[in-house]
Parts: structure tokens; C-alpha cells; sequence
């Protein structure tokens, strides 16, 4: 950790070749899916757009010099995600599910 230049280390958006998404529909986690779209599109009267409705979490993974790929703290991600679903009513993200995801999106991410 020594060698991390954090001073310069950034936190923007970068394009990336896909992204993962899983929908809660009819009580239930659905499959997820790996996308390149980077939209998302949702209808006008969506909760997050006229309540204020929505949960978001950035998560960061890097590779080492090592090769290994670490993740900055996906378990505090699902932490607050899962505090703001509860505060919100909606359904938690089991950490399994979660943690598949993150793996998937990273393995299909490898190269970035």
C-alpha cells in the first residue's frame, strides 16, 4: 500500500466494457444481467423521480501488481444499500447475490 500515489488516485466515472443489473420483480431477485448499455431507463413516474425514491452505490475494484483484483469495501456498499432499501420499504440485497455480481462484473470487466 505503501506505493499507492493517493494523492492522484481517481474518482470519476470510466467507461467500462459492461455493468451488471438484477431487477426485484414479483417478490424476487431475478437473474442478473450483464450489460453494455450505459443508461438506465425508467418511466417518467418512477418513485426515485417523483419521491425521491432510489438507492445507488459506486463500487471500486482495482488490480494489483500482484494481479489480484481487490474491491474497496463491498461489504460496507451492501451495508448502506441494504440501510437505505430498509429505510425505503424495499427489499434487501441478499450478500450472496451480491457478492456473485460483483464477481461476474469483475471477471467480464478483466481487462479495464
Amino acid at each position: 500500500m505503501e506505493d499507492i500515489d493517493w494523492k492522484n488516485m481517481w474518482f470519476w466515472y470510466l467507461k467500462t466494457k459492461s455493468n451488471i443489473r438484477c431487477e426485484y420483480i414479483n417478490w424476487a431477485w431475478q437473474k442478473p444481467t450483464i450489460t453494455t448499455d450505459e443508461n438506465v431507463n425508467i418511466h417518467m413516474a418512477s418513485t426515485c423521480l417523483n419521491y425521491w425514491q432510489e438507492c445507488f452505490e459506486w463500487l471500486k475494484a482495482f488490480m494489483w501488481k500482484d494481479s489480484k483484483v481487490r474491491v474497496f469495501r463491498w461489504e460496507d456498499n451492501l451495508e448502506r444499500m441494504n440501510k437505505s432499501a430498509q429505510m425505503m420499504c424495499a427489499p434487501s440485497i441478499p450478500k450472496d447475490l451480491f457478492f456473485e455480481m460483483i464477481k461476474e462484473v469483475i471477471l467480464d470487466n478483466i481487462d479495464y
